[in-house]
């Protein structure tokens, strides 16, 4: 899909919308966010998993997926179920299949579905194509120094996808979990989710899909055609964080590209430094509303998408808000 450009650049200026407050929390009633980076964790991070929950939770939330990129979160969250009898909120988990868990190991996805996981990451910052991009300490900074990943590709040299991978695909398959393509590159992904689709998987997550995955406007459309649901980490959209990269018209552009009905807008936040989930949550709101879509559309967005990929029932709130508009 070379040669087509990742964005246009037709304006520099966000356009946030003048919403009170009572309607942002409104429609942040029954959100979900995929991208959750809270700790303990070996990277910096502003906040704990229990205390995403309790602001998450305090703000009318549906779910969470708690994503580290060097373990599991699953027994963390299957203990928190179990000694916290006044939960409201669905806790989410999985594993990201990095040098840390053993790479392409089934035995790590296995382990993390026994106990009732979520999703797959393919590798993230173990993945070759993360160590090209040299961000191996600029987008994933730990507190101190780790040994230096091994770069691991889901393709053989000829661009065959390996071996390796295909039990794991069956496995996803099989407990119809989501399988994400995690931080390989575009022309990975192709591969991998063919291959997922011909052995049953149904669930198919693309993130960040233009920051390291280096996919383009037509690729996002062909990934959402194909029946992906693509997510975008609004950190990088958002004025209020340091690691901001686009703008709003451009989240515009990419949203625009995948359709509304296919895309997630997921915080990728509790990085330190920056704005905790919730607060970043209503941030994008603002800044949908700002560009033009509708409540009912937002929450598709931030909610309701990402229950029918995760198979969440849908909260009663935001579904009936967004049939009715």
């Amino acid at each position: 899909m070379s040669g087509d450009p990742i964005l246009t650049f037709s304006k520099t200026v966000e356009e946030y919308s003048d919403a009170p407050e009572s309607v942002i929390a409104d429609i942040l009633r029954g959100a979900v966010d995929l991208h959750c980076h809270s700790g303990p964790s070996v990277m910096p991070r502003s906040l704990d998993h229990l205390q995403a929950i309790l602001e998450a939770q305090d703000a009318g939330m549906h779910a969470i997926l708690f994503k580290d990129h060097y373990y599991s979160v699953t027994p963390v969250a299957k203990y928190i179920e179990e000694t916290m009898p006044d939960l409201r909120l669905n806790l989410l988990t999985g594993v990201a299949l990095n040098n840390t868990v053993g790479g392409l190991n089934p035995y790590a996805v296995d382990h993390m579905l026994k106990l009732g996981g979520h999703i797959v990451w393919m590798p993230t910052f173990s993945a070759a194509n993360h160590l090209r991009h040299g961000h191996r300490h600029v987008i994933l900074p730990t507190k101190e120094r780790m040994l230096q990943p091994t770069g691991l590709s889901v393709v053989t040299d000829t661009g065959e996808l390996k071996e390796e991978v295909k039990p794991i695909l069956d496995m996803i398959a099989e407990s119809d979990c989501v399988l994400s393509a995690g931080h390989l590159h575009i022309s990975e992904i192709w591969p991998l989710f063919d291959e997922a689709k011909k052995r049953g998987v149904k669930r198919l997550l693309v993130n960040h899909p233009t920051f390291v995955i280096d996919a383009n406007l037509r690729d996002i459309k062909e990934l959402a055609d194909m029946g992906a649901y693509i997510e975008h980490s609004f950190c990088m959209f958002i004025n209020e964080t340091y690691n901001k990269k686009f703008t709003g018209e451009q989240l515009k552009q990419l949203i625009e590209a995948a359709g509304v009905e296919r895309t997630i807008l997921g915080s990728d936040l509790g990085q330190a430094k920056n704005p905790h989930p919730v607060a970043g949550f209503r941030s994008v709101i603002r800044l949908c509303l700002g560009l033009g879509y509708s409540e009912a559309d937002i929450r598709k967005m931030i909610g309701l998408n990402a229950c029918r990929l995760m198979g969440l029932p849908e909260p009663q709130q935001a579904a009936s808000a967004a049939a009715g508009s």
